[in-house]
């Protein structure tokens, strides 16, 4: 039997400015709910979160209402429906960059994606493919990199997961993962370090295979 929530049970997202962050946690849910049953949450009273609920219902038929709207905070009711999720949509993107800041953008869109029903597709390479080691730990880039510690920490706060955690999302929803074989080779990544077990080790003309059938295609340096 699926877990119900508490009808007055309010889940408390108070200081988390990452939508993605708040959506992913709301799908984790859904997932021991029944078609009807609602969830509500409390955020800060910030624009983006709303527009972001509105946007993601509107992908997946979810239904999504605002009860209560102060100065400081948002409340809403979000239904669980019939999912119209076409998974036949594609999202690809290549991603060169490992650093802390560089990853947020990419990651949070592949995310995003997944979340709303995309198949996604992400090709590492360059600096990047160190984000599938074992042993990754993402970190500003140069002179600021001894302050790295306390970015993640700051990032963390309003709901910006590690980079390796939001790739364990995506996993879950089936995301596809391929990388650079001459860029491992250049970073010294070898094949048993790959954290993630779905990872296809090519080169370009498989990606650029996967990006002809994409509806979405993304290029980050």
């Amino acid at each position: 039997m699926k877990g119900k929530l508490n009808a007055q049970e309010i889940i408390d997202f108070s200081g988390k400015k990452i939508s993605g962050f708040i959506i992913a946690d709301i799908s984790e849910k859904f997932e021991n709910l029944e078609i009807n049953d609602v969830i509500r949450i409390k955020t800060d009273n910030y624009k983006a979160i709303q527009s972001d609920l509105h946007a993601w219902c509107s992908m997946t038929g979810h239904k999504v209402s605002l009860t209560e709207k102060n100065e400081n905070s948002l409340c809403f009711d979000i239904t669980k429906s019939v999912e119209k999720l076409n998974r036949d949509k594609k999202y690809s993107i290549i991603i060169s960059n490992n650093g802390l800041e560089e990853l947020l953008s990419p990651l949070g869109f592949s995310v995003g994606a997944a979340l709303s029903g995309y198949q996604v597709n992400i090709y590492f390479q360059g600096p990047a493919v160190k984000v599938l080691s074992n042993e990754f730990k993402e970190k500003l880039k140069g002179s600021n990199a001894i302050f790295s510690r306390f970015a993640r920490n700051g990032l963390s706060k309003i709901g910006h997961s590690p980079a390796q955690d939001k790739l364990r999302i995506l996993e879950k929803y089936g995301a596809k993962f391929y990388i650079c074989q001459p860029s491992m080779d250049h970073f010294g990544l070898k094949e048993q370090n790959i954290a993630f077990s779905n990872t296809v080790i090519c080169e370009y003309f498989t990606f650029l295979e996967v990006l002809e059938k994409s509806d979405c295609k993304f290029f980050l340096q």
